[in-house]
């Protein structure tokens, strides 16, 4: 699992021990991967400077299998595993 956002490398490593992420967040400064995932907002838009919440579930060939629009973090992650238990048992 990684996280991204368009914060700077001491930004995300200050929210991530405080929120104590078990994973790394990673900093898009230029937001190149923010446009190939197409999380940017539109620019007209209130929170413009911060990526839309979504999630990507990748497959081992590097193939996304399913987007998330995350709203309700612990729905996600109930979701999220109910999707790999099923890949799982193909």
């Amino acid at each position: 699992m990684l996280g991204a956002s368009f914060d700077t490398p001491e930004d995300n490593r200050a929210f991530a021990t405080a929120q104590q992420f078990g994973f790394p967040l990673l900093s898009d400064l230029d937001k190149q991967v923010g446009r190939a995932y197409e999380v940017l907002r539109s620019e007209d838009e209130q929170y413009a400077d911060f990526p839309l919440r979504i999630a990507y579930l990748i497959g081992p060939n590097g193939v996304i299998l399913r987007s998330y629009e995350v709203s309700d973090v612990a729905g996600f992650a109930e979701a999220v595993l109910a999707d790999l238990g099923a890949l799982q048992s193909k």
